[in-house]
């Protein structure tokens, strides 16, 4: 383990130790926030994705970005760019969540420090927005199920799909049968990178590209088809039962020991199979989700989604010199665009439409609809995927994963 990686994993220890044998947290926990105030917010880890989500919540009336925190210097003053004025400014986590007027934390930070920072913040009594996906492995997500639910605070993961109108309309077509018997969806998560980003300073080469480590990630799974596994999930109501999957670095020899392709099928209740694959060396299509039933497909893209109605009464004729063999055997014709949201509804980025909800629930102590026990049954499924492409053998969703 490198000098870095130790006094990383050592910071960790000392914040898990702050917050060991925590089973019970009070019933009341946070300070109440009234409807017409703003929402006092933190933001744990201001890289790329902690940086967007700051530049979103700038723009929204229901928050007030007044602290952030990271360990690299040049990302916290990213942050600190896009927070409030007089904003405060952290490279210790603890010490934000010792900040008593702060309500809520976003926590956008890699992998392996999704459990103990959530685990810290309840103890805090914030409230919590956690970036997916929600653990580094399945001990964690089974325990941060109770810890949540003995808080009584609100805590949201960070899959934005599930409150997009766009997947909203793709369930309802489905519960409307426009797909008939649906028995398959085809998952894809595709990019053409080495996923890499510069390093000025070689001893930061493992926090920078963390996604290159099993130490701090489960890699292209958990870090790209985690939304996938969530929105199979969403749209069937369910969760794997179990999976079967193949992976390995064939293409990008760099030094990574995280999967540069991953193939994994999983199989839900009924009978339906749901492959799920990230190739890191072709962006073909990049990401998609195809639905196959037997009277149409739906082909769900980033932004749009297009149903392809079944051709039943194929044409025959003479195909490879076989007589009567059906001429078209694949889905004919261009694919008609699948309308949704409202008339004159601002076409918005899905991670706001997740935060309005989240300032929602925070206001109304709801639960979220992404919630600690959906990010669960994700971050299992995203577990059980590598275990099968590891071992090269089927893994099984076990009764003490829901217990």
């Amino acid at each position: 383990m490198t000098q870095q990686s130790a006094s990383r994993r050592n910071f960790i220890a000392t914040g898990l130790a702050a917050v060991a044998g925590l089973s019970v947290f009070p019933s009341a926990f946070g300070t109440p926030v009234r409807p017409a105030d703003k929402i006092r917010l933190g933001i744990i880890g201001t890289g790329s994705r902690g940086a967007g989500l700051a530049t979103l919540i700038r723009e929204m009336p229901d928050y007030e970005l007044v602290a952030c925190c990271d360990i690299i210097p040049e990302n916290l003053q990213k942050g600190l760019s896009l927070a409030a004025k007089n904003a405060k400014g952290y490279a210790d986590y603890r010490k934000l969540l010792d900040d008593k007027s702060i309500d809520a934390v976003v926590i956008a930070t890699p992998l392996y420090l999704h459990y103990p920072m959530a685990v810290a913040a309840l103890q805090a009594g914030k409230h919590i927005y956690l970036e997916k996906s929600m653990t580094y492995d399945i001990p964690q997500a089974i325990d941060l199920v109770k810890k949540v639910k003995a808080s009584g605070l609100v805590f949201q993961i960070g899959y934005q799909y599930r409150y997009y109108g766009l997947y909203h309309r793709v369930k309802e077509i489905m519960k409307e049968n426009w797909l008939g018997k649906i028995t398959h969806f085809e998952c894809q998560y595709n990019r053409n990178s080495n996923w890499r980003f510069p390093v000025k300073d070689p001893k930061m080469e493992r926090a920078i590209n963390w996604r290159m480590y099993r130490e701090y990630c489960g890699g292209p799974l958990s870090e790209l088809c985690a939304h996938e596994i969530d929105v199979v999930n969403y749209l069937t109501d369910s969760r794997p039962v179990k999976v079967v999957g193949l992976g390995g670095i064939n293409y990008w020899k760099d030094g990574r020991d995280t999967y540069d392709n991953i193939r994994t099928v999983y199989d839900y209740p009924n009978g339906v199979k749901a492959s799920v694959t990230s190739v890191l060396s072709n962006a073909y299509n990049g990401y998609s989700i195809r639905i196959l039933g037997d009277k149409a497909t739906v082909e769900i893209l980033r932004d749009k989604a297009l149903i392809y109605p079944e051709t039943i009464n194929n044409a025959k004729g003479t195909v490879d010199g076989v007589t009567g063999a059906t001429i078209a055997v694949t889905t004919q014709g261009k694919g008609v665009e699948v309308k949704f949201g409202k008339p004159g509804e601002a076409q918005l980025e899905p991670t706001v439409f997740a935060l309005k909800d989240f300032a929602e629930c925070v206001r109304n102590k709801k639960e979220p609809i992404s919630n600690v026990e959906t990010g669960r049954d994700g971050s299992i499924a995203i577990h059980m995927g590598n275990a099968a492409a590891d071992t090269e053998t089927v893994q099984l969703w076990k009764p003490e994963y829901s217990a």
